[in-house]
């Protein structure tokens, strides 16, 4: 493959390098052993002779003679030492490494991960955050490490990675080079014990270092190498893609299998140079989401924004016809999706999702198998999590049964028939189905209803026994009919309150758009964006101006919180510097020093950080995805009026200062 030379004006020094990303380099490769530590150390031996400043931040200590030889005549910065769980374990020294400041530094094993303790959870952050600072990285990587071909990899390896690096970090890189050696080669490596000890050898020929194997892995890399030279070409406008019209859409959901889904659409989208969109449709039923789903949706979604998906959030009771909608209004030409993991009930022959989602739409559909077990859907589990009991609705219930039985009997005295009698106590049921929540007393209400009926009402009266051979069709019908009503009327009380929640939210997203364009100052529009983020959330909300080479003076909405300002500690307001200076999101939630127990978020305006701005997490529940994408849109517009009050003040300054040149002229 053809190598583009490096200059020392890659790697430029002073003011500069603060201004400029460093240049990323990777060395890629398919397996373990195919050489790309080695390279990098003599593509760093090569920088250092052209007159760059290399330092080796970390190198994985391999048992590779070799290997460890090209490290003499290099400075090694000393790794930081962590003791987890009784065993010392060393890590990149990122703090070292930024005060050191080299033009170019070396880090080894690109989709680490960090051991507790570190500021971030993964070594590609600390390699982005070297990057920012203007430091150029030489980094390696393995192609089963990329987030989107972990499934292609585990279905072909049978072993599934846990170290891995979303595509864009990847993508990103300024030069990849493969480092390629043939099959037979690199087993011979093995066998002579240059790569892994004997024992650790002799496994992994037995398992992972396959033939098979390594020839699947190595076409993959080549391919996955070819498409990264693509994509720079395309983005330096030297080609055109022809698929440019294409959007995919995937859906995103709690289930096993939808990781694979995501990855898989992740991958088309590559191939296709199209625009890739990650939909949630949020039902009544999302709140009641056990922790491990609700857990596994959050990891999804996380997943899809790592790929590079947009995340949209919309609101229903029929995820087709919601998703088709969607589809429509956004120009989403093919629709990825899972197969159902679950039995459909031959009874009632409940069409598919695909198969609703064909009827409803005219776009390509693709269903991405997997190896889930099949399994039949539990069905008294849905009841259960909904039914919650309350004294207030139990109330409710009894009320409206004795009301549907006293006017029952008062009908049944005035002479009027049964047919009226069985319609009051439907009423009842109606009734009790929207005034409760869920379906539970809704259900109970129906059976009570049918038993007070038969009690009542038929002969003879006062018993549970019935004499007319048609009355056990009258009380099914009856149950029936009430179980449905109190279905319906539960559906419609659900949507109305998933409309009102959208609108609520449509309202304040314009609301804040309305006030910000209001705010005389930066620190008004700050406090604004705290009061919708209060109104939101329901918690007190931090908030910064950020001025250069100022100390953060933080004030809290709702006013009444000042105490809480006084009790941040030094690691608290650490995460909130390092946001400042970073321009990115940290804090609980997040892989960048994910202990703390607040979020910090940066308000963005064109030219930087304007403000930060902080949500407490621990002792509150999770942001969902919707909620976080209204954050973001209200922070970018709170940005945004900074940056227009902020560019006003510089002019009225410029034009008050032109009268006074004018003069000294």
């Amino acid at each position: 493959m053809e190598k583009i030379q490096q200059t020392r004006s890659d790697y430029k020094t002073g003011t500069e390098s603060t201004k400029l990303a460093g240049r990323l380099k990777i060395f890629f490769g398919y397996a373990a052993g195919v050489g790309k530590t080695y390279a990098m150390l003599k593509a760093a031996h090569q920088a250092q002779k052209e007159g760059i400043d290399v330092v080796v931040g970390y190198v994985e200590p391999h048992a590779r003679p070799d290997t460890l030889k090209l490290l003499n005549g290099l400075e090694v910065l000393p790794c930081k030492e962590i003791i987890y769980h009784g065993i010392k374990l060393r890590e990149l020294d990122l703090d070292r490494a930024l005060q050191r400041k080299p033009q170019l530094i070396l880090v080894d094993e690109l989709a680490h991960n960090n051991t507790h303790g570190c500021r971030h959870t993964k070594r590609y952050q600390d390699v982005e955050e070297l990057l920012q600072a203007g430091i150029s990285v030489y980094t390696t990587v393995n192609v089963q490490h990329l987030e989107s071909l972990n499934d292609l990899v585990s279905s072909i390896t049978g072993i599934a990675v846990n170290e891995r690096i979303p595509d864009h970090v990847f993508d990103r890189a300024n030069q990849v080079e493969l480092v390629d050696i043939e099959p037979d080669e690199l087993v011979k490596r093995l066998q002579k014990g240059k790569v892994y000890r004997e024992r650790q050898a002799k496994q992994a020929l037995q398992n992972f270092f396959t033939a098979e194997n390594l020839a699947a892995l190595r076409e993959i890399a080549m391919r996955r190498t070819a498409d990264q030279l693509n994509r720079t070409a395309v983005q330096e406008g030297k080609e055109k893609s022809a698929k440019a019209g294409e959007h995919i859409l995937i859906c995103l959901s709690s289930a096993p299998s939808n990781a694979k889904v995501i990855r898989t659409a992740a991958r088309m989208a590559e191939a296709f140079h199209s625009g890739f969109t990650a939909l949630f449709v949020q039902t009544p039923e999302t709140k009641d989401l056990s922790d491990e789903n609700a857990k596994r949706l959050r990891s999804n979604i996380r997943l899809a924004e790592q790929l590079g998906a947009q995340i949209s959030t919309v609101y229903g009771t029929d995820p087709a016809v919601q998703i088709a909608e969607y589809a429509r209004v956004s120009g989403v030409t093919k629709i990825v999706m899972g197969r159902i993991n679950h039995k459909q009930n031959p009874i009632t022959g409940k069409k598919s999702l695909a198969d609703r989602l064909i009827e409803l739409t005219d776009l390509d559909i693709y269903i991405i198998p997997d190896h889930q077990p099949l399994y039949k859907r539990p069905l008294g589990k849905i009841h259960i999590a909904k039914a919650h009991f309350t004294w207030k609705d139990t109330g409710i219930m009894m009320a409206s049964l004795l009301l549907s039985s006293l006017v029952g009997f008062g009908f049944y005295y005035a002479g009027f028939s049964e047919s009226n009698i069985i319609t009051v106590y439907i009423l009842g049921v109606l009734i009790t189905a929207v005034c409760t929540n869920g379906h539970f007393y809704g259900a109970i209400n129906s059976l009570f209803s049918v038993a007070a009926f038969n009690f009542f009402f038929t002969e003879p009266r006062f018993s549970f026994q019935a004499y007319d051979p048609s009355y056990p069709v009258t009380f099914l019908i009856m149950l029936l009919s009430s179980i449905i009503a109190s279905s319906l009327a539960s559906r419609v009380k659900a949507q109305a309150r998933l409309a009102a929640e959208k609108t609520y939210y449509t309202e304040l997203l314009l609301e804040s758009s309305q006030k910000l364009q209001k705010g005389r100052t930066e620190w008004d529009c700050l406090r604004l964006t705290a009061e919708q983020l209060n109104r939101l959330f329901d918690r007190p909300v931090l908030y910064a101006l950020s001025e250069t080479e100022q100390k953060l003076q933080f004030r809290i909405e709702p006013d009444d919180a000042q105490n809480i300002i006084t009790e941040l500690t030094s690691e608290e307001i650490g995460v909130a510097k390092w946001v400042q200076r970073n321009n990115k999101h940290a804090g609980a939630t997040t892989n960048t020093l994910p202990d703390s127990k607040w979020l910090f978020l940066s308000v963005r305006g064109t030219q930087g950080v304007m403000g930060i701005v902080g949500i407490p997490i621990v002792g509150y529940s999770i942001p969902g995805a919707f909620e976080k994408n209204l954050m973001i849109a209200i922070l970018s517009e709170c940005g945004l009026s900074q940056e227009r009050i902020r560019l006003q003040e510089e002019r009225n300054k410029a034009e008050l200062q032109m009268p006074k040149e004018r003069l000294q002229v």
